[in-house]
């Protein structure tokens, strides 16, 4: 009796999965690099941002610079307690993998009801450094944002942060 083999053996099915597994093992910490990477840009971005919108506030209020994230927020209609800058995921203070801190500076001014600062710092942290991102980054009203390769939590002041290597 000769019989015709159907089907793929144990043997043929082990070589599959090993070559699976092997496939997985190079692609898997490419792809999380690519995801920190990913999530350091938007943070990188999202500081942009947020510099940019401090500078609309402190023009369209008189008062200088915002007191907090809230300040530049979403509302209907706009005032300087939430100036409908920013979206409402930014104004949580966590985007992408990374924590969002704004720090005014300085003595506060009120100025037509509106408080305002003659300074600032925004930083971003990664919430899992390694994880969600190498760097931590940091500006400050000059807009240079500047990183700490490390991910370690930036001081939140405006010496520390511009004791930090500048963004190319």
């Amino acid at each position: 009796m000769n019989r015709k083999q159907k089907g793929f053996s144990l043997i043929e099915l082990l070589i599959v999965v090993a070559i699976i597994l092997i496939i997985a093992a190079i692609a898997i910490p490419n792809l999380l690099r690519s995801r920190m990477a990913a999530n350091e840009a938007s943070a990188v971005g999202s500081l942009r941002t947020l510099s940019t919108t401090a500078v609309a506030y402190s023009s369209t209020y008189d008062a200088g610079f915002p007191a907090t994230l809230a300040a530049m927020g979403p509302a209907t209609p706009a005032t300087c307690a939430a100036a409908d800058l920013i979206d409402s995921v930014l104004v949580t203070g966590v985007k992408s993998g990374y924590t969002f801190t704004y720090n005014p500076i300085g003595t506060s001014q009120t100025v037509a009801g509106c408080i305002g600062y003659p300074q600032y710092v925004i930083s971003a942290v990664p919430t899992a450094p390694g994880s969600t991102g190498q760097r931590s980054f940091c500006t400050t009203e000059s807009g240079v944002i500047r990183f700490d390769p490390t991910g370690a939590t930036t001081a939140n002041s405006e010496a520390a942060c511009q004791g930090l290597s500048p963004l190319q």
